[in-house]
């Protein structure tokens, strides 16, 4: 299989894409109703949905370059959707697709597996951690309810970008819908169980 990306890679990336940006939308409403209760930070356990696109798009394509673009575009989506965290949106994405990118490429990109992308999600919540504490969101945090915020956020992010893209992935490879990208043999089941 090239690892280029062709034409219609970059196709199926967008429209992921924009699948996800619809939803990254509508997720800032559930992210601030998660918020409701003081101090569990229960919304940093449903955060790592904002970057699933990065690591279904890759079990998808499987190729360099794809989690980077799906997220991108699904941050620069839900921006022109109205997202309320406006411009933020975009650059948050772009550092959490680049944060999965570079999980994608330290497995060379030959792993196609529910840890992988499930560590891909911890990259990409470490890179928007950064961005919180750089932009002072994390300045009024008392060590416990801190400590509650970034373990939550990590321990959401790899659940929802490992197993719960992953269960997504292989419910679409069961219905056919992958063959656009590519056609879907026993070699491709048995990379889904690594």
């Amino acid at each position: 299989m090239s690892k280029g990306l062709k034409l219609t890679d970059i196709l199926v990336t967008v429209v992921i894409a924009v699948v996800f940006a619809v939803v990254y939308r509508l997720w800032g409403d559930v992210s601030n109703i998660a918020k409701l209760v003081p101090g569990l930070q229960l919304d940093q356990l449903i955060y790592g949905l904002w970057f699933i696109a990065s690591s279904v798009a890759y079990l998808i394509i499987r190729k360099p370059g794809v989690a980077l673009l799906a997220e991108a575009a699904a941050a620069s989506g839900e921006l022109l959707a109205g997202s309320q965290y406006g411009v933020e949106a975009l650059t948050y994405g772009i550092v959490q697709g680049l944060c999965a990118e570079l999980i994608f490429a330290a497995f060379r990109y030959r792993k196609y597996s529910a840890s992988a992308a499930g560590l891909a999600g911890i990259a990409a919540a470490a890179g928007s951690l950064v961005f919180d504490v750089v932009k002072g969101y994390t300045a009024d945090y008392q060590s416990w309810s801190l400590l509650l915020y970034v373990v939550f956020r990590i321990v959401g992010s790899y659940i929802i970008c490992g197993p719960v893209a992953y269960g997504l992935v292989k419910a679409l490879e069961a219905t056919g819908v992958t063959r656009l990208v590519r056609p879907a043999h026993a070699d491709d089941y048995k990379a889904l169980d690594k």
